[in-house]
């Protein structure tokens, strides 16, 4: 386990303190997913109590093109759908949403996310045995929305679309219909309080130049070994890739092992496109801060200094709001 040095940690603290009030977007990811099931409209509830800036949406879509949400495509890791439908998994075994209408897929019980041999990912999380059910988007969107209306709150939402160009091999475009969607809502405006995000850089374009979308757009960035998109993210992650995203993007979103110039030695000091990308006046939202997996050698109030005071981010997708919230609140106070 890396140490990190007294002195380190004192720097750190000394660089959060001139945060000063600047504005600080703390994104629940798949709603409160670090104590409920993600997704879940019970998940989306509890964030909106906690107060984020925004509640994320992982958006696929069912064989009667309505918008679910759900992390994945396939279903298995987060329902019983094994149980319930044990002859629709396709060849490679796996359990697609696409495969199912919006009925059958409301049979189903959502559960904590599990590896591919039933073990919980995060075996400290929750652990009762409610029934908790798949999400629409209209119904977080209209669930937020009343939700703001009666708390005098204004949460925003931050909806991903989830593999297009798999969608659209499939014969699908899903792109298409989550503007229609946002349309509907009057949120495909650069003044709405929302994010568009997306892993595919082509579909991003796309988006911009043939669909006309106007609301604010993230690009978000992961590794070419990862298979979340045909998109050349080692192309991407460079300052020329980053001057080519601003053309077409208010923000991005990269993983956090990411951002730094290296991992190995350590190294705290922002890779070169990311600079690139700050310059360039792109708001910068990584994902995903977890109290239960933190990096290896850094506490939770260590990588929060980093993300808020050396780093300088927009905000951060966190699984736990509260932590976040009260230590961005206590930099506030203390620099009052």
């Amino acid at each position: 386990m890396r140490v990190v040095p007294l002195s380190f940690v004192l720097l750190l603290s000394t660089s959060a303190m001139s945060f000063a009030s600047q504005a600080f977007d703390i994104v629940a990811h798949r709603g409160a997913s670090g104590y409920l099931p993600e997704h879940t409209l019970e998940a989306m509830a509890l964030a909106h109590a906690q107060g984020p800036a925004f509640i994320e949406q992982d958006l696929v879509l069912t064989r009667d093109n309505a918008l679910v949400v759900l992390h994945d495509i396939h279903l298995e890791t987060v329902t019983d759908v094994e149980q319930k439908f044990p002859n629709r998994a396709r060849e490679d075994g796996r359990f697609y949403a696409l495969d199912f209408t919006l009925a059958e897929l409301k049979t189903l019980q959502v559960h904590e996310r599990e590896n591919a041999d039933g073990t919980p990912v995060f075996p400290n999380r929750y652990q009762g045995k409610s029934h908790f059910t798949v999400a629409t988007f209209e119904e977080q969107l209209t669930s937020i929305a009343e939700l703001n209306r009666l708390t005098g709150a204004n949460i925003g939402y931050y909806p991903e679309i989830k593999s297009p160009a798999w969608h659209r091999a499939e014969g699908y475009d899903i792109s298409k219909i989550v503007l229609d969607t946002l349309r509907a809502h009057n949120l495909d405006t650069p003044d709405a309080n929302i994010y568009l995000q997306c892993f595919d850089f082509e579909e991003v374009k796309r988006i911009r130049n043939e669909l006309g979308a106007k609301v604010n757009m993230v690009q978000l960035i992961a590794d070419n070994d990862w298979g979340e998109s045909p998109t050349n993210y080692a192309m991407l992650k460079t300052p020329a890739g980053m001057r080519e995203a601003a053309q077409y993007v208010q923000g991005i979103g990269p993983w956090l092992g990411h951002v730094t110039q290296s991992t190995n030695p350590p190294s705290f000091e922002l890779a070169d496109w990311v600079q690139t990308a700050q310059a360039e006046g792109l708001q910068i939202h990584p994902y995903t801060f977890r109290l239960d997996a933190l990096p290896p050698g850094i506490t939770a109030e260590q990588l929060l200094q980093l993300i808020v005071g050396k780093w300088k981010f927009d905000g951060v997708f966190t699984d736990q709001v509260p932590p976040v919230k009260a230590f961005i609140e206590h930099i506030e106070q203390t620099a009052h």
